[in-house]
């Protein structure tokens, strides 16, 4: 590029606030993303695949075919809050992404639920956004510009999550509803699936369920502790917890893209009997998982 042409292009880009580099798109195809948090999770999503085609980014794979006749773009997210972001907006920012679906497991809050159960949360919390609020006269104090919630649990005090946009600054969100067209047609697949209760030699003495709407919540913290799994169902009347799902709905919303997350339970984040069951049954919760997310896709007009 001749040097003049070049300045003349910088000055336009800082005069007219355009970007200097536009985002490469990888595939113009309008594609349902379907995201799994790490490999184990996604196994049965790879093997439903047709015409298959990788694509690496930024270190990672984003892989595109079809599942079930629908265009699909395939991909993990990592695990925790920053990296579902992250990757999200990658898939956002190089592929013609429609819609965003979660497929993955999840520890049980409800005690009403059992390992293997699928959820599908109608809102997701960034539960863990907080003050550590200062020990006062056997108490504790906030400072006078957070929020004061009815429940806590010890000097942790959920806060609102903000969001960046430059015509509402004040913008604050407690909780990231999912896309209601694609919650009705969850609740119309849920009634024709049956989920399995054996994986890798190990059976449940149940029939898992399908379970459509309530609260999900996400945060940084692996939860094995009982007194808290009761205070996040007192405080946010939460079915299930991970570690993503409401990172890729806030990702979603400033976005603008319709999601949903389809979550089994392998645990009950301190709840259960003995030491926690991940690890015997996250195979079955994500064999689940995937089972209902398929049916989805299929069902997808």
């Amino acid at each position: 590029m001749p040097k003049r042409l070049a300045a003349a292009l910088t000055l336009f880009c800082l005069a007219f606030g355009a970007p200097a580099f536009a985002a490469e798109t990888l595939d113009a195809t309008p594609r349902t993303a379907v995201i799994s948090a790490f490999p184990p999770e996604w196994t049965l999503l790879q093997q439903a695949l047709q015409d298959r085609k990788d694509h690496d980014l930024a270190g990672m794979t984003f892989v595109t075919g079809t599942i079930e006749g629908k265009p699909v773009l395939l991909f993990l997210s990592g695990i925790s809050m920053v990296n579902a972001a992250m990757t999200t907006q990658l898939a956002l920012d190089h592929f013609a992404v429609e819609r965003i679906v979660f497929s993955g497991i999840a520890g049980g809050v409800d005690p009403g639920l059992e390992i293997g159960d699928v959820v599908i949360p109608e809102r997701w919390s960034e539960y863990l956004e907080a003050v550590f609020a200062r020990e006062k006269d056997g108490g504790y104090e906030l400072p006078d510009w957070a929020d004061k919630p009815d429940a806590h649990f010890g000097m942790i005090f959920p806060q609102p999550v903000k969001i960046l946009r430059k015509d509402n600054p004040r913008e604050e969100h407690d909780w990231f509803p999912v896309d209601p067209a694609l919650l009705a047609l969850a609740k119309t697949v849920a009634d024709g699936i049956t989920l399995q209760n054996c994986a890798a030699q190990n059976c449940l003495d149940h029939r898992p369920k399908i379970v459509v709407g309530g609260n999900g919540v996400s945060g940084q913290a692996f939860v094995d502790n009982k007194a808290f799994r009761e205070y996040v169902l007192e405080a946010f009347d939460a079915k299930v917890l991970d570690m993503e799902s409401a990172a890729v709905a806030h990702v979603a919303y400033v976005n603008g893209k319709p999601f949903i997350a389809f979550r089994s339970l392998s645990d009950l984040a301190g709840g259960g009997e003995g030491e926690n069951q991940i690890r015997t049954f996250f195979q079955l919760a994500s064999d689940n998982a995937a089972t209902v997310v398929k049916a989805f896709l299929k069902a997808l007009p």
